[in-house]
């Protein structure tokens, strides 16, 4: 099976890719390095021994998704390709509106020119919004997520949606992220985005290793056990595992559309994420707790029981496995830097 895979570069679809090839899956890739790096494509070759097919451009151009149609007879694609920092899409939702639905938009016209009708799409938890369930559960109603970024993602689900609704020879998986950390345990690819990162661990990990000075712990008032915010993490190797399982269902199914949490069902603190990345990593980091921040629910936590049920997916890597796996990626970043 031959699966192209939108920003196949980034975080979570370099690690998606590196289960693909080593899935006997064949792979093409399109990435315009907007948010990645392209040593990435040559420490996927060394991970996994194998080769894959590279097309450098822009998932919202018509035209090389065309290209890319007309060369290879794709099975199925995963769509990662879409801005993703919360930050910058409050600051220029014109530009996450036009990009992310754009891309898929473009996407999604290309497939259905070519006759190709199965995708597993990455969404988010953010679909959700502020909705105060214990734990999310995909049978709730969508709420309305508090950053354009998050209404993109809820936007392209409604898309996915219509679009089975007019043709339901589509099949279709919506994959719920909560929120993914850790790398690959070979330290080469990992979370390394630009600037100063927007997620709790890339930060801790700049912090860590002297790149930043402070963290800062936004509240520590919440009604939680320690007063920081609780939020469902999972590493990013099992996340990629999911969308192994939600592809092989897919090429299982004539059609249909699912919707998947993926998440570890288990809520972890703030707190408890620096005391145990500090524990494990046998180091202490610099933080300090401030001011609640806007939009910040108190607990955010996945029911993954269908994912179990009906792919046979579950986490499976520990958090004490998302701290050391994170830290030894950093450590190998600031290693190859000096030895350049």
């Amino acid at each position: 099976m031959k699966i192209l895979v939108t920003g196949g570069c980034g975080y979570i679809g370099s690690h998606t890719v590196i289960e693909l090839l080593e899935n006997n899956y064949e792979v093409i890739i399109i990435d315009n390095f907007s948010n990645s790096k392209r040593d990435v494509l040559d420490k996927i070759k060394i991970i996994t021994n194998k080769n894959f097919i590279f097309y450098e451009g822009d998932v919202c151009d018509n035209s090389i998704l065309e290209k890319i149609f007309s060369e290879n007879f794709i099975d199925g694609v995963i769509h990662f390709a879409g801005f993703k920092a919360v930050g910058e899409s409050v600051e220029k939702p014109l530009m996450y509106y036009r990009n992310n639905l754009d891309a898929t938009l473009s996407l999604l016209e290309t497939m259905n020119k070519f006759n190709c009708k199965k995708i597993v799409f990455s969404s988010s938890a953010t679909v959700y919004g502020d909705a105060k369930e214990a734990k999310f559960v995909e049978t709730i109603k969508k709420g309305t997520p508090s950053n354009p970024y998050g209404k993109t993602k809820t936007v392209i689900e409604d898309i996915l949606e219509d679009l089975y609704t007019s043709d339901p020879t589509w099949s279709i998986t919506m994959l719920r992220y909560f929120n993914p950390v850790g790398s690959h345990a070979s330290g080469l690819i990992g979370d390394d985005p630009s600037g100063i990162p927007n997620n709790l661990m890339p930060y801790i990990l700049r912090v860590a290793v002297g790149e930043l000075e402070c963290l800062t712990i936004f509240g520590n008032d919440y009604d939680t056990p320690d007063g920081t915010c609780i939020r469902d993490y999972i590493h990013v190797v099992d996340l990629a595992k999911g969308h192994i399982k939600a592809l092989d269902q897919l090429f299982n199914l004539e059609s249909g559309i699912k919707i998947y949490n993926l998440g570890s069902g288990k809520g972890v603190s703030v707190t408890e994420i620096v005391t145990t990345f500090e524990r494990v990593n046998n180091l202490k980091l610099n933080y300090r707790y401030g001011e609640r921040r806007s939009g910040d629910l108190p607990n955010i936590c996945a029911d993954p029981s269908l994912a179990l049920k009906e792919l046979n997916w579950k986490t499976e890597k520990t958090l004490e496995d998302m701290c050391k796996d994170a830290y030894n990626f950093i450590q190998m970043q600031k290693n190859s830097i000096k030895g350049d």
